[in-house]
């Protein structure tokens, strides 16, 4: 049976929540594949709305859902999530949960680094959550890290706290903290560690034999392909790799288990945080976006930049990550704007390209060319098929696939599980 990858293929927010929970219904596992508590996603369900951060979508639905390796996971901020759900009636047990025991945790003195660094860091803020993702990805590459599965040996654990407080000891010193606790961080890790180790367990043998089985697998990524550590606006990004290439190295299983690669697409564009924005709108156009599209995150509550749909971005970003279709979200948005506007290219320098540049210097420079479009008066939301669009919203949609070289799989106009015109089912038989 076919498996299914879904990332989103602009800075994140795209509203992937909906897709993968409409997706995990159909789907034997989820298994999130990278990323840490800073990305988030919003499922509404009937009356009810659940905020995930750390747990799969595939929760809500009982599907059996998993963390792999390539998350950092923080223990706490799980206890927390599973707390929250659980008091929405959602059963979290190790028959429904599972954690890849190699996965690195985020630590109190991630979360101390982060601060301490944006704190300092003036104008060179990079506009992080706080929570210590990117420091625990540095542990991780720096071979320092505590791992989900050193929590059952915490008495064998000094060798790997002396190599994590001497390099974080001389970093804070520098900030003109104190060194780290030991003691008190030790006596944190034997508090959270039993619940932690329920869920435990060597995930790539657990897919492995899923796998073999014929189950379908959905792999659901964090953030956005243009906040990749190596492909997004660097420095402005996040501090893993977003696209779907990750997928192997983030769960364990081989670099063909992707299957169908879907990108989710936001109708316009968003980006939370600093960073280049060649299309964003400070006029009252981006402020109308924002307030229609409810542009918050889901975990930070920090007010989105909003702009124009921004095809040349969206057409790198599927390349890079070789996505078989989109998914395009909040077409219902853009109802009653008189003119839209498409980003087609840019200039740089005098000179027209058709692609994100990868020096930040040059992506500042940016200047928008844009293919402007009539609007429709109608009404998308809630539409469940092609015949229930106004015309010129087929006709934009149509144009962003030829603009992105990338066919549309499906169409949504709410936030609504089922308001969605499906094109093609990601999980249907090749």
């Amino acid at each position: 049976m076919p498996n299914v990858t879904v990332i989103g293929a602009q800075w994140g927010d795209e509203g992937k929540g909906k897709i993968v929970d409409w997706l995990a219904a159909r789907a034997d596992v989820v298994v999130r594949f990278q990323g840490g508590h800073n990305a988030g996603h919003t499922l509404v369900v009937g009356d009810t709305t659940y905020k995930l951060s750390l747990l799969p979508s595939g929760i809500v639905t009982g599907t059996l859902s998993i963390i792999g390796n390539g998350v950092v996971l923080d223990p706490w901020a799980l206890r927390d999530e599973i707390g929250r759900l659980e008091g929405q009636g959602v059963t979290v047990t190790p028959d429904n949960f599972a954690i890849a025991d190699n996965c690195p945790l985020i630590l109190p003195v991630h979360r101390d680094l982060d601060g301490m660094r944006e704190a300092a860091a003036g104008k060179g803020k990079i506009g992080t959550t706080g929570r210590g993702i990117g420091p625990a990805y540095e542990d991780k590459v720096g071979r320092r890290a505590i791992r989900v599965c050193d929590l059952a040996q915490l008495d064998e654990l000094d060798p790997m706290l002396d190599r994590l407080c001497a390099h974080h000891d001389a970093l804070r010193a520098g900030f003109g903290e104190a060194p780290v606790d030991r003691a008190a961080l030790l006596a944190e890790l034997r508090t959270i560690a039993p619940f932690v180790l329920r869920f435990s367990t060597p995930v790539w043998k657990r897919l492995r034999d899923i796998r073999a089985e014929g189950a379908r697998i959905l792999f659901e990524g964090a953030q956005g392909v243009l906040l990749d550590v190596d492909h997004g606006t660097y420095p402005f990004v996040t501090s893993s790799n977003t696209v779907s290439g990750t997928v192997a190295s983030g769960s364990g299983l081989g670099p063909n288990a992707a299957g169908f690669v879907l990108g989710i697409v936001k109708a316009y564009t968003t980006r939370v945080g600093s960073g280049p924005f060649p299309t964003e709108l400070t006029d009252e156009i981006g402020q109308r976006l924002g307030e229609r599209g409810h542009e918050f995150g889901t975990v930070t509550a920090r007010k989105r930049r909003c702009g124009w749909f921004d095809a040349a971005l969206v057409r790198q970003s599927c390349a890079i990550s070789g996505v078989t279709g989109i998914a395009l979200t909040k077409v219902d948005v853009l109802d009653g704007f008189d003119t839209i506007r498409i980003c087609t290219g840019y200039r740089l320098r005098g000179e027209e390209i058709d692609y994100l540049p990868s020096s930040a210097a040059d992506q500042a420079l940016l200047e928008p060319i844009y293919e402007e479009m009539e609007g429709w008066s109608g009404t998308t939301r809630g539409a469940r098929r092609w015949a229930d669009l106004p015309a010129q919203a087929i006709k934009y949609i149509r144009r962003i696939e030829e603009l992105i070289e990338t066919p549309v799989a499906s169409v949504s106009t709410s936030p609504e599980r089922d308001d969605t015109i499906l094109v093609r089912n990601p999980f249907a038989d090749r």
